[in-house]
């Protein structure tokens, strides 16, 4: 947040907001529409965050549409819930989610519950840009006080978002939670997410969350976690363990400040936590979700379902769906995609069963075409209770026995630290021109020749050496970074530059046939790999990178 045009502030919240109204009149032009469906505003506890959804909210009323604005923090994933609910128009979630407090953003969401993507980003884009002048009363949120048009969709929304979620567990479950001693600590990082989870847990018939209370409340400073992003792991999560330690808790859960994303832990038998990564919590909740299809449905048939993960995820859902007979679909790097995908797959009369980001983003239901940090932690409670009481098995042990069935897939995502734009272009373009400056000339492989590069693709440039043409089948956005190596032991790794913070991020997995029980080799040649990788092709020391401290 700050002064000009690079920065979030009131002029342009406004200008976005008009740019935004504009092209919803453009592409919805029947004013009945705008009036009777229109537009949900949420928000989250950070600085400012209230005043540009209500400067948001005036721009709308200035423009005779209905609004639904949330008249208190709500987590993101309520408001694509609202959208599909009231019959919305689009949506639109003033957050920055896990990033550092002086930041904020915001994220609009389209008729069909999902982020919007490069089509509905280029014409809002251009719409912004004829519409930089603020109209008159643009200013005047007093627009607000006693307007017909103006309804909190709090009453409407909440109490059903519990109801659908309750509805997504049998009656056997709901009796299970409430048989089964599993004790949960939880913390929301300071932002929305615990008045929820108290809300939701008991719903559930699950015991009640013991919460962080120094990160119970909102609180936009962020005053014990400077960078509110559970995905960090202990560092980030201390405050966490020492309290889910003090109390002998079973489960460790922690939402980031909007609730859209989960981390978990687990007590194991040395009495410490471990923390599951993205990818391994992705693999349970992907079994979880199957397990529940066939529980609640009396005749599955799995080749009417599908599930779906992001192209740097972890390639688990590949797997089970290659032995189950379900679909799997791998989208581009955002739930945005993902919820597209979603979409689609519902057009085409597909139960999408599970989506997954490797970075704590999950959909358990396509009720939220997002990810959702509180249906996410209802299901984790859910599914220990379950294994607990009918299976006799901790989260830990579940996931090798889920190896045992689909293959170990043993996976490495981290990141370097990087503030310099063109830094990165320099990095990735030497990469694109490895072979004497020619063009397309990528590494061929690493340690001297030991692991060889089998494909290569590029979706900065469209370049695919594996398909023909050696045209990639989508590319990423205009100024992101993405390159993929495949070698030809199966390792994979995606080198990609984060589009919201300043990071050279790396994916990295090799995945297993479920015959091969050499776990331990497969893991130590994955970590070597990507250590290789990551000098040769970053080369850190050289350009002065500040590798992520790992656990």
């Amino acid at each position: 947040m700050g002064a000009g045009f690079n920065a979030m502030n009131d002029l342009v919240v406004l200008q976005t907001a008009q740019g935004l109204c504009a092209y919803l009149i453009k592409q919805y032009p029947d004013k009945l529409m705008h009036s009777n469906r229109g537009i949900v505003i949420g928000y989250d506890a950070r600085q400012n965050s209230k005043r540009f959804a209500d400067l948001t909210a005036t721009v709308f009323l200035n423009n005779n549409f209905r609004v639904y604005l949330f008249q208190r923090f709500v987590p993101t994933p309520f408001v694509p819930y609202t959208i599909l609910r009231l019959n919305c128009l689009a949506g639109v979630m003033v957050t920055a989610s896990h990033n550092p407090k002086q930041d904020n953003g915001y994220k609009i969401y389209w008729t069909n519950g999902a982020q919007i993507t490069t089509t509905h980003e280029n014409g809002i884009y251009q719409a912004i840009l004829e519409n930089l002048e603020p109209q008159v009363c643009a200013w005047n949120v007093d627009t607000l006080k006693d307007n017909k048009m103006l309804f909190d969709p709090y009453n409407n929304v909440v109490p059903a978002y519990f109801d659908s979620l309750k509805r997504e567990f049998t009656c056997q479950q709901l009796v299970d939670n409430c048989e089964c001693p599993v004790s949960f600590t939880y913390t929301a990082m300071h932002g929305v997410g615990y008045a929820y989870i108290d809300m939701a847990f008991p719903k559930l018939n699950l015991e009640e969350v013991i919460p962080v209370q120094e990160q119970a409340e909102p609180d936009p400073e962020f005053p014990t976690a400077p960078s509110p992003d559970p995905e960090e792991g202990k560092s980030a999560l201390k405050l966490c363990l020492e309290t889910a330690t003090s109390n002998e808790s079973d489960i460790v859960l922690a939402n980031d400040p909007d609730a859209d994303r989960l981390a978990v832990g687990e007590l194991a038998d040395e009495g410490e936590y471990k923390l599951f990564t993205g990818n391994e919590l992705g693999t349970l909740l992907g079994w979880w979700a199957l397990e529940l299809y066939r529980m609640k449905t009396e005749k599955p048939d799995l080749a009417k379902c599908s599930m779906i993960s992001s192209t740097v995820s972890s390639k688990i859902l590949k797997s089970m769906a290659a032995i189950e007979g379900f679909t799997f679909h791998e989208t581009m790097t955002g739930f945005k995609w993902i919820a597209s995908k979603v979409s689609d797959e519902q057009k085409a009369g597909k139960k999408v069963l599970f989506a997954f980001e490797e970075s704590i983003g999950y959909m358990m239901c396509s009720n939220v075409p997002d990810k959702d940090g509180i249906s996410a932690a209802v299901h984790v409670g859910t599914m220990a209770c379950y294994l607990r009481c009918k299976k006799c098995m901790s989260l830990q042990e579940k996931l090798r026995d889920i190896y045992e069935k689909y293959g170990f897939h043993s996976s490495v995502v981290s990141y370097a630290i990087c503030n310099d734009v063109c830094l990165i272009q320099n990095i990735f373009h030497r990469l694109r021109n490895f072979g004497g400056g020619q063009k397309d000339t990528y590494p061929k492989s690493i340690l001297c020749g030991e692991f060889e590069i089998e494909h290569v693709r590029d979706l900065t440039t469209g370049y695919d050496s594996s398909k023909p043409g050696k045209k990639a089948e989508y590319t990423v956005s205009e100024g992101t970074q993405m390159i993929t190596f495949t070698f030809k032991n199966g390792f994979v790794i995606t080198l990609r530059s984060s589009g919201t913070e300043p990071k050279l991020q790396y994916y990295a997995e090799m995945c297993g046939k479920p015959e091969n029980k050499r776990w331990d080799e497969m893991e130590k040649t994955t970590r070597r790999m990507v250590e290789a990788a990551v000098n040769e092709f970053y080369e850190p020391e050289k350009n002065g990178l500040k590798l992520k401290t790992e656990d």
